[in-house]
C-alpha cells in the first residue's frame, strides 16, 4: 500500500506526458492553437518535476492536476469549441454553443483552488479560516483574469489563432462567462474537499 502511494505520482506525471506527446502527432487544431492551449501543461510538468522532491503534493492535488492536464490536452488536440463528445451533447440537447470550454473554465477556478491552499497552508502564516477561503478565491480570480489577458493578447498579435483560442463561439459575455466559473470552481472545491485535503496534508507536514 506504502509502495502504491510512492509510485502513484510517477504514474500520473507518465500518463501526463504521453497524453501531450500523443496530442501533438496530429492535433485536430492547428498547432500554434495546440501549443497556447498545452503551454500550461508543458510548464506544470516542469515545476512538478522540478520541485517532487523537495515539495512533495497531496495525492489529492496529484491527481487534480492531472486531471486538469487532461482536460487541457483535450482542449489543445480539437480546440475547445470542437471537442466531439460536446458537439454531440450540443446537437442532441440543441444546446447554443459547445460547452467544453465552460467545463475548463471551472476546472481552471476548482483546481488551482486546492493548489493555492496547499502552499497557503505549507508555507504562509495563514491557518483554516475564513481569510484562508477568501485568499484561495481571490487568487484564483485573479489567475483567471490574467488568462483572459493572455488570451486578448494573443488575439492581439495573431489573428490566425485567436477565434479558436478565445473560443467565444459568438458570445459577447464569453469572458465574464469564464471568470464566473472559475469563481464557482474555486468555492466549490475548497467547500467540498477542504476536509480532505486537510486530512492529506497532516500526513505530509
Amino acid at each position: 500500500m506504502h509502495r502504491a502511494a510512492i509510485n502513484e505520482p510517477t504514474v500520473l506525471l507518465v500518463l501526463v506526458t504521453l497524453s501531450l506527446l500523443f496530442s501533438a502527432i496530429n492535433p485536430v487544431a492547428d498547432r500554434l492553437t495546440w501549443f497556447l492551449e498545452t503551454a500550461p501543461v508543458m510548464l506544470g510538468l516542469l515545476v512538478v518535476i522540478r520541485t517532487r522532491l523537495a515539495f512533495p503534493l497531496t495525492p489529492l492535488l496529484y491527481r487534480l492536476l492531472t486531471l486538469h492536464a487532461i482536460i487541457l490536452i483535450i482542449g489543445g488536440y480539437y480546440t475547445y469549441a470542437e471537442v466531439p463528445l460536446f458537439n454531440w451533447l450540443r446537437d442532441s440537447l440543441e444546446l447554443s454553443r459547445n460547452h467544453y470550454d465552460r467545463i475548463g473554465h471551472l476546472a481552471q477556478g476548482f483546481i488551482p483552488a486546492i493548489l493555492a491552499r496547499e502552499i497557503l497552508l505549507r508555507r504562509s502564516p495563514l491557518v483554516r479560516d475564513g481569510w484562508l477561503l477568501l485568499t484561495v478565491t481571490s487568487i484564483c480570480l485573479a489567475f483567471s483574469a490574467f488568462y483572459e489577458m493572455i488570451e486578448w493578447w494573443t488575439a492581439l498579435v495573431s489573428e490566425e489563432a485567436s477565434s479558436a483560442f478565445l473560443g467565444t463561439q459568438g458570445d459577447v459575455w464569453d469572458t465574464q462567462w469564464d471568470m464566473f466559473l472559475a469563481l464557482i470552481g474555486a468555492l466549490l472545491s475548497q467547500l467540498l474537499l477542504g476536509r480532505l485535503h486537510d486530512r492529506q496534508l497532516q500526513l505530509i507536514q
